[in-house]
C-alpha cells in the first residue's frame, strides 16, 4: 500500500493530557520473563502502520524486554531490507504477490507470519457532499460529465485525481487512461496532506475526487463516497498497464525475515499472535493523530481495555 502518517512524525507532536502514566503492563499470570534482542521493524508511511508499531513495539519493549529498532521505509524499501538482514519484520503488507515470490519463493529470505486480523479497500472516492449533490457522480461511467469541476493549477486543464505518498502503490494513472477518463493524477504528498484536503473539500464544498482506503480513522469521521468502478475479478490487475478494474480487497498480513523467525526469538511469537480488527487500528491511530497521544501512551490506553486480546499474543 499506500495509506498514511509516520512514526517519525509521531514524535514531534505535541503530548496532550491524558490521565495515566507509562508504567509496564503486568505480563498475565504463567508467561515467564524471557530474554530478547534487538528487532528491527519496518515502518511504512501512513498511520495504521504507525498504530500496529506502537502497540508491538510496547509490547516488545515492556513485556519481553526487547529492543526495538523502527526504520522508516517505503513498502518496496522494506522488502529489500530483509533481505539485506536489516529489517526484521513488516507488520502490515498489502498483498505484494510479485515481492512474495521474489523474496519468500525465489529466495527464501522471508516467511509470511499470519494476518493481522485488517482488512484493507482501496479505492475512489468523492467528499458526501458532492454525492449529495451529484447522485451520479459515483458510477466511474459519469465522471467525465464532472471532470472540468475538479480541474486544478497542477491537472493542466484535465480533472485533478488526488493520490498521496507517491511511494504507495496505485493503479490510478493506468485505471485513468484505460477507462478513457479526463483526468490526470496529482500527488497530495502524504497521507496527512490527502486527509487534509478531503477535511477540507466537505467543509468548503469544494471538489475533490481521489484515492482512499480503510482501515483510516477519517472514514468514521467522514463518510466518504466510493466510486463504483469496474468490478474486480481475480487476474484483472495482473497487469499494471492494462488493468482496468477496482482494487481487490485485501486480507492484510505480517512478513517476517527468515532467520529472525527461526531464532526462537519471543518477539516472533508474539508478532506471530498479533491480530486485531479495523476498529481497533482506527481506535489507536486517531489516538496518535486527532489526540496527539505519543505513541506509547496511545499503545497503553487501547491495550488496558484490551487486555484479553494482547494476553494471547505472548504465548
Amino acid at each position: 500500500m499506500r495509506w498514511r502518517t509516520t512514526v517519525a512524525l509521531m514524535s514531534v507532536l505535541v503530548l496532550t493530557a491524558c490521565g495515566g502514566s507509562d508504567a509496564a503492563i503486568t505480563a498475565p499470570p504463567g508467561v515467564p520473563e524471557a530474554e530478547c534482542s534487538t528487532v528491527t521493524i519496518a515502518v511504512n508511511p501512513w498511520v495504521g502502520y504507525a498504530a500496529n508499531v506502537a502497540v508491538v513495539s510496547y509490547l516488545l519493549e515492556r513485556e519481553l524486554g526487547c529492543t526495538v529498532v523502527e526504520k522508516q521505509l517505503t513498502e518496496d524499501a522494506s522488502w529489500e531490507g530483509m533481505a539485506a538482514g536489516s529489517v526484521d519484520v513488516i507488520l502490515e503488507n498489502w498483498g505484494h504477490d510479485e515481492q512474495k515470490k521474489k523474496y519468500i519463493d525465489d529466495r527464501k529470505v522471508a516467511v509470511e507470519l499470519g494476518l493481522t486480523g485488517n482488512k484493507g479497500v482501496i479505492g475512489w472516492y468523492v467528499p458526501p457532499w458532492m454525492a449529495q449533490k451529484y447522485p451520479d457522480i459515483t458510477n466511474w461511467r459519469n465522471l467525465n460529465k464532472y471532470a472540468a469541476q475538479f480541474a486544478t493549477a497542477a491537472s493542466n486543464g484535465k480533472g485533478q485525481f488526488l493520490d498521496g505518498d507517491p511511494s504507495f502503490v496505485t493503479n490510478d494513472a493506468a485505471l485513468i487512461a484505460n477507462l478513457r477518463l479526463d483526468f490526470t493524477v496529482v500527488y497530495a504528498g502524504s497521507e496527512d496532506k490527502l486527509i487534509a484536503a478531503f477535511r477540507a473539500a466537505e467543509a468548503n464544498r469544494t471538489p475533490l475526487i481521489g484515492y482512499f482506503y480503510e482501515p483510516q480513522w477519517l472514514l468514521s469521521e467522514i463518510p466518504l463516497k466510493r466510486i463504483r468502478l469496474p468490478v474486480y475479478r481475480p487476474g484483472c490487475d495482473a497487469n499494471p498497464k492494462t488493468v482496468a478494474c477496482d482494487y481487490q480487497p485485501y486480507d492484510l498480513d505480517k512478513i517476517g525475515r527468515a532467520t529472525f523467525v527461526d531464532s526462537g526469538s519471543p518477539a516472533a511469537t508474539l508478532i506471530k499472535n498479533f491480530t486485531w480488527t479495523n476498529a481497533d487500528q482506527n481506535a489507536v491511530a486517531r489516538d496518535l493523530t486527532v489526540n496527539q497521544l505519543s505513541p506509547d501512551r496511545a499503545a497503553k490506553r487501547w491495550l488496558d481495555t484490551h487486555r484479553a486480546t494482547w494476553e494471547k499474543w505472548l504465548s
